[in-house]
């Protein structure tokens, strides 16, 4: 097999084209009609008048241009975030790359014994069960269809059926008497950060990964974290 060969699934042209064609000119557009907007909100006695008496107190084209400019780049920076915020996987016959918030997994291929989608997650499996990476992809319905045909034509195994372990997972509630305290300690110390939000994106992926090691999976779902040991159905 030819280790140069690759498929990417995320980061598409058409997805940076619908980022940073959209965003910059939602940007613009609203920059053009903020000094409009400002003037009907001083007419409206409810409406919080704040900043935006400034815009229309100083009704000049330049107030206008820099509205503009200042939108274009916040949509630009937005349109960055929010690809940073995109799943890219990139699958070859050597290995999988998973990369995600400027943060990249590599995973070898010989290591994983199955691939599966479990809703809007990616899933790696190895031999005994344990989960190699997780993460959520960002395809539409239509998209997710790339994922089997991607892994396949590098020679992973792929279910279509999502995860086979799927019925061996329980809701983890704090210091569970059939869990293990170095694992609780961990789930607890996750539960905080998935608390924390965009804050605590990191954490909850590194407390993950140190889940798997202590021979645990976790999924999330609806905010509650739900467990299964390694090996065991």
């Amino acid at each position: 097999m030819n280790a140069e060969r690759q498929t990417v699934i995320g980061h598409s042209k058409l997805d940076k084209l619908v980022l940073y064609g959209g965003f910059p000119l939602v940007g613009l557009v609203l920059g053009f009609f903020l000094p409009r907007i400002a003037d009907w909100a001083m007419t409206v006695d409810w409406l919080p008048k704040g900043p935006l008496r400034f815009v229309a107190e100083w009704d000049a084209w330049w107030v206008t241009l820099i509205l503009m400019l200042a939108g274009l780049i916040a949509g630009v920076l937005l349109a960055a975030v929010a690809l940073e915020d995109t799943l890219k996987v990139t699958i070859t016959d050597a290995d999988v790359q998973l990369l995600k918030n400027t943060k990249t997994q590599t995973v070898r291929r010989n290591d994983v014994a199955l691939a599966f989608l479990d809703g809007k997650e990616l899933v790696l499996q190895d031999a005994r069960g344990g989960e190699l990476a997780r993460e959520k992809h960002d395809e539409l319905s239509s998209g997710a269809g790339k994922f089997g045909p991607a892994f396949r034509l590098h020679g992973y195994a792929w279910s279509d059926d999502g995860d086979p372990q799927a019925g061996a997972f329980h809701r983890w509630i704090e210091d569970h008497p059939d869990i293990p305290p170095a694992v609780n300690a961990v789930l607890k110390a996750r539960a905080k950060a998935m608390k924390a939000g965009d804050k605590g994106k990191s954490d909850v992926r590194e407390f993950r990964l140190e889940i798997n090691k202590l021979g645990y999976a976790v999924r999330d779902e609806d905010g509650k974290q739900f467990v299964r040991a390694v090996g065991k159905r």
